[in-house]
């Protein structure tokens, strides 16, 4: 989701929450691609594919900040998606990971669940405005917020996997 253009959101590091948790929630598989695109964005195609359907998009993100992001991003065809993948960067790994998404209070947060690690998971919350007020969900919990790590962005992550000891 992007408001005018601009996504606005906050990345938190959580350990690996319980299966239940994620039995409340709506899962797909995410296959994502990075580009060779412009200096200074950063360009990718996704799969996203529940059990009945996948969808193809195309996103260009521009950094404005770490919490904001110029963003362009719409569906494509099957075919477009294909067509993308020959502009792969050679220097990232396609990213696999399952994503749920649960509204809890309101608000809809985005958990990924990366291959590579089995003790800790991405949870993303898009908000309307850099000011926005919301209490991190009990059924989570918290090692630290990464929103101002870049380590931590899908695009890092597809160059090198962070493998810190967790506290």
């Amino acid at each position: 989701m992007n408001i005018g253009g601009f996504e606005i959101e906050r990345k938190f590091l959580i350990a690996m929450p319980a299966p239940e948790v994620l039995e409340r929630g709506e899962t797909s598989r995410i296959t994502q691609t990075y580009l060779v695109g412009e200096p200074g964005t950063t360009e990718r195609v996704r799969k996203r594919a529940w059990k009945d359907h996948a969808e193809y998009t195309h996103t260009i993100k521009r950094k404005l900040s770490n919490m904001r992001r110029l963003e362009d991003e719409h569906q494509i065809g099957e075919e477009t998606y294909r067509q993308l993948l020959l502009r792969a960067d050679p220097d990232c790994r396609v990213m696999e990971k399952t994503r749920c998404v649960l509204v809890i209070d309101g608000l809809t947060w985005e958990l990924d669940i990366f291959p590579f690690w089995d003790d800790r998971a991405i949870l993303e919350l898009e908000l309307t405005g850099e000011e926005q007020h919301f209490a991190l969900p009990d059924c989570f919990t918290l090692i630290r917020e990464v929103t101002d790590d870049p380590r931590y962005t899908n695009a890092a992550l597809s160059r090198e996997i962070v493998t810190e000891q967790l506290p």
